[in-house]
């Protein structure tokens, strides 16, 4: 049992190098992927021996679904006639139902005792990643609903997991929770009227519709989870241990889908496309970060508005994108940038977490 994570790494890098060899050829990359996904199973059973590698675990099964969309997209696409991409809006709307379950009125809190930090975060996150987003479309000369993927990907609100990187990173949770709580519910105005300034001469966007549809993806759920964990929070706790759970699986499910449907148009453009969205989310951290330390916060302040910056929410994204009827093309962007936000967010809590925060720095 002792030497299982040893073999465990051999056989996982036996079966990359086994992928690489089998994908000199176009041909023998599509045949191939059974390969690299044995290798990110090999990893992921040594997630579960090796404490190293168990805070990667779903970065790796995110890529795994990634993996399992552009190699084997004929089976996430539709079953007769029920299509896959029908699941994206209920997932969405379970997830945000679980952030709910886990909100109260204290998480407002944080405007009233840090107002300059959470004004500076919020700014900062509607101005900073869709200003990006709008010079990466120009510059890459990206397809035009390709472009209009990549400014909705930097139009969303913050991602869900800021908080637990927020922790990792010794950044001030109640703040990321404040300004990911905050930016969420500003999404039904935010998002489509960003989408119709940056993005609509790349593709028609109807204002009011787009804000019913974020409304009815996160607003109501949201809603719904807040009053039943202020009527029923003892009762909740055994749900509560589940839904975290559930959340990851549905965000795996929802990538498998995205990139099974834009699959083709992936193969064409994902080199750049994972460039740009690599480009676009560390521009997101190191800008949200010193606009931070422009504004004399503190270390630990600074550290948190960089994740609010950088990291979005993908899931709302890729649901804006189907209610567009657009989820093979401007979904695309989303289903990049989900796996490559786990993979560096994390990189950057854990480089983070290992440095120490000046306990003399400003105060906020």
């Amino acid at each position: 049992m002792k030497n299982l994570p040893k073999v465990l790494y051999a056989l996982s890098l036996l079966l990359l190098l086994t992928f690489f060899y089998q994908g000199l050829g176009t041909a023998g990359f599509l045949n191939s992927g059974v390969f690299l996904l044995g290798a990110l199973f090999s990893l992921v059973l040594v997630g579960f021996i090796d404490p190293r590698l168990k805070q990667h675990v779903f970065t790796l099964c995110l890529v795994g679904a990634v993996v399992l969309g552009i190699f084997y997209p004929q089976y996430f696409v539709h079953i007769g006639d029920f299509k896959f991409s029908s699941l994206i809006v209920p997932l969405i709307q379970l997830i945000m139902f679980t952030m709910g379950t886990e909100m109260s009125v204290k998480d407002f809190e944080g405007v009233l005792k840090m107002p300059k930090a959470v004004i500076i975060g919020l700014i900062s996150h509607f101005t900073i990643m869709p200003l990006v987003a709008v010079t990466l479309a120009t510059t890459f000369g990206f397809p035009s609903e390709i472009a209009a993927g990549i400014i909705l990907i930097g139009s969303v609100p913050s991602g869900v997991t800021s908080n637990v990187l927020a922790f990792i990173a010794k950044a001030n949770v109640p703040l990321s929770i404040t300004i990911g709580t905050i930016s969420t519910l500003m999404a039904p105005v935010m998002t489509p009227l960003l989408m119709k300034l940056l993005a609509g001469k790349y593709v028609e966007v109807d204002f009011l519709k787009m804000m019913l549809h974020v409304g009815e993806m996160i607003i109501l759920p949201i809603i719904l989870g807040l009053v039943l964990n202020s009527l029923l929070k003892a009762k909740l706790q055994v749900l509560k241990k589940i839904m975290p759970t559930i959340s990851m699986v549905g965000v795996f499910m929802m990538l498998v889908v995205i990139v099974s449907s834009g699959r083709d148009a992936l193969l064409k453009i994902g080199p750049f496309l994972f460039l740009a969205s690599m480009i676009h989310h560390s521009i997101g951290y190191l800008l949200g970060y010193w606009s931070g330390r422009l504004a004399g916060l503190s270390e630990q302040t600074c550290r948190t508005i960089s994740l609010e910056v950088g990291l979005q929410n993908g899931g709302l994204s890729s649901g804006i994108a189907l209610q567009m009827g657009k989820i093979a093309t401007v979904g695309l962007a989303s289903a990049i940038s989900v796996p490559w936000m786990t993979i560096s967010g994390s990189l950057l809590a854990n480089w983070w977490r290992n440095r120490p925060i000046n306990s003399s720095s400003k105060i906020d």
